[in-house]
């Protein structure tokens, strides 16, 4: 591919407006992203995150690595993690896009069983005209996501469930043809599925890449090409995100946080979370909770401390 080492990887396009750690999904309205870039999102990809692309009204052209689609609305683009993709709407396009964390998504699967394992390629589905049932599903996905309603997370997970549901039950109208996924993005990847598998075991970097069949040398460069970060970084990242999770929305003490996500004792994961948020675990969740919703990103450079003391 002419530019996949280049296209530069986001939580959100743009780099700037990234959603808390502590939530799995994000939604928001097609306009109000694509209007502060002249309705033209240039070629990026994501690490461990799922979107899809719900353009009820308009035509667009999807980039989805080196090839062009054009698409007209009613329709939807789901793009797993990793693979280059870019948009060009028309600026009367009107619809939504839906962000996922990997471990949501996960979730989903788990709920609704194997046939729901999310697409390996990206897939376009061609919707009827007239239909009602998903756009609305869309909109009140992203109703929830910008209110502060009681059950708002239930919520949230309950219109995701059945979105998701329905596009596992369809038939794809259009899946984009192009060469086999390239065997380092296949092996970040599964880098990923043993990361959400193991992440509390503390494992190192040399018993992932053994299981994969590669040097830890390797490994690191195949996660700095596909996701900009080094397989110690996002090993971190994972333990931390669901730390964050953890205290946002449960009422697990500190102790039985830190029991379960591995650590030999409290003082042991204190000093690993103060170091990538920057504060306490017990001042993150009092913030978060006084604020009623998640609290901001987790985002300190965890490479340079290890989970076990």
């Amino acid at each position: 591919m002419k530019y996949f080492e280049h296209a530069p990887v986001f939580k959100l396009y743009g780099g700037q407006e990234e959603w808390s750690r502590a939530e799995r999904v994000h939604c928001e309205t097609i306009a109000s992203r694509s209007r502060l870039h002249n309705w033209h999102i240039r070629p990026h990809r994501h690490s461990g995150l799922y979107q899809i692309l719900h353009l009820h009204r308009g035509r667009a052209i999807v980039c989805l690595d080196e090839a062009r689609h054009p698409v007209a609305g009613p329709a939807i683009v789901e793009v797993p993690q990793a693979f280059v993709h870019g948009f060009e709407f028309d600026e009367d396009c009107a619809g939504h896009v839906v962000t996922i964390a990997y471990p949501l998504l996960a979730r989903l699967v788990q709920l609704l069983g194997p046939r729901a394992t999310p697409p390996a390629q990206p897939v376009i589905h061609a919707l009827e005209r007239g239909g009602t049932g998903l756009r609305d599903a869309f909109t009140h996905l992203n109703a929830q996501y910008l209110s502060q309603e009681d059950f708002r997370d239930a919520r949230i997970e309950a219109w995701l469930t059945l979105i998701y549901a329905r596009l596992r039950s369809r038939r794809p109208g259009a899946e984009p043809e192009g060469p086999p996924r390239a065997r380092g993005l296949e092996h970040h990847t599964r880098f990923g599925e043993l990361l959400e598998a193991s992440y509390a075991a503390h494992h190192d970097v040399a018993w992932y890449a053994q299981r994969l069949g590669m040097t830890a040398a390797h490994l690191n460069v195949i996660t700095r090409a596909h996701a900009g970060k080094s397989p110690l970084q996002l090993i971190h990242e994972r333990l931390a995100l669901e730390a964050a999770r953890s205290l946002v929305y449960t009422s697990m003490t500190i102790g039985e946080i830190s029991d379960s996500l591995g650590f030999s004792e409290p003082a042991h994961f204190t000093r690993f979370f103060r170091k990538t948020a920057g504060e306490s675990p017990r001042a993150f969740r009092q913030r978060a909770w006084d604020q009623g919703s998640a609290s901001p990103p987790v985002t300190a450079d965890a490479s340079r401390v290890a989970p076990r003391a």
